[in-house]
């Protein structure tokens, strides 16, 4: 009997190709699962009228943790259309977003970076609570003292087993009281991890800081909308979004996903860059506490990005399934 089971969501586009690609690298790790094929996103709304099955929350809720490839978010909404991923990070209270920002061995990246950007995941101004009055739009943003407690905890948590340092990021200087209640009381959590350093920095000296001196930071904490930003520039510094991961993290679920989109351009062409998808998945072996597999894969990761062969967004040719065969000779 297989000691994990894994529901795999490909989603939108690309989707398709990258969810396959890190399933046939787990399993070529020896990683003892069964595994649940799910869907969700755009694609299925257009057909079904919904962007979440019934099957695949009950998938869900019956997993260890679910690996998600990629998702449509159309700017303009059709009626009745929600994100697919945001929902089920409301849904099964996923409020801990962590994106490591770690330096591979790819042309143009910043050396020796090594750091981790915890967003909020469930309030913010992404509870999507807006409204049209003629010509004037609002949109509201909701901060709880709770989710903030349980993001400063969290974050307060993974950094100390780190480097023991904690950076709250906000903008409280011009909203003292949702920015200021999440800064404070994210650093009230703070101050109950011994051995903790934490300071504060307003967001946009953060953004100037990460792209002028990033080796400053070890783990930093915001709330929704700073961290999706912060967290994609802080990709630009490693190598783009090709090699950028995620986890949605909460008490009970799981869900791990590439940072990417569903990039309707190249998708079904079979030569998108799978790696986000499959450090994902180291991420999410770390959550399940297969660790020593989760450090066989990133290895072989870092040696098929530095021996190639290169999927187009790296600057090569080779097609997703060539990279991954690659990738699974390297294991």
């Amino acid at each position: 009997m297989a000691k994990h089971r894994i529901t795999l969501i490909e989603g939108d586009g690309i989707g398709h190709e990258v969810i396959p690609a890190a399933r046939r690298v787990l399993e070529a790790a020896g990683f003892d699962a069964e595994y649940i094929e799910a869907q969700a996103g755009y694609e299925y709304f257009l057909e079904h009228g919904t962007t979440t099955p019934e099957a695949t929350y009950e998938a869900i809720e019956h997993s260890h943790a679910t690996l998600f490839g990629a998702a449509t978010s159309p700017t303009t909404k059709p009626a009745g259309f929600h994100g697919a991923i945001r929902h089920l990070r409301q849904k099964y209270g996923l409020y801990a977003n962590v994106r490591p920002t770690k330096t591979r061995p790819v042309a143009g990246a910043f050396a020796g970076l090594d750091l981790v950007i915890v967003r909020e995941n469930t309030q913010g101004l992404y509870v999507e609570q807006e409204r049209l009055y003629n010509d004037t739009a609002i949109a509201d943003v909701l901060i709880t003292r709770a989710a903030s407690a349980a993001i400063g905890k969290f974050a307060a948590q993974l950094a100390v087993q780190r480097r023991s340092h904690l950076t709250v990021v906000h903008k409280a200087n011009v909203l003292p009281v949702t920015q200021g209640l999440f800064m404070n009381t994210v650093l009230d959590e703070a101050q109950k991890v011994p051995g903790l350093t934490t300071n504060t920095m307003i967001v946009d000296n953060a953004a100037m800081q990460l792209v002028r001196n990033p080796g400053q930071f070890d783990v930093l904490v915001m709330t929704n909308m700073f961290g999706d930003i912060l967290s994609d520039l802080a990709a630009g510094l490693v190598g783009g979004l090709g090699i950028a991961a995620s986890g949605n993290i909460g008490d009970q679920f799981g869900i791990f996903e590439s940072v990417h989109g569903s990039a309707p351009d190249i998708a079904g062409q079979g030569v998108a860059n799978p790696t986000a998808t499959v450090l994902a998945a180291v991420l999410m072996l770390t959550h399940l506490g297969e660790h020593d597999l989760a450090t066989k894969i990133d290895a072989a990761v870092n040696r098929a990005l530095q021996e190639g062969p290169h999927t187009r967004d790296l600057g090569g040719t080779a097609s997703t399934q060539e990279f991954t065969e690659a990738l699974i000779s390297y294991l």
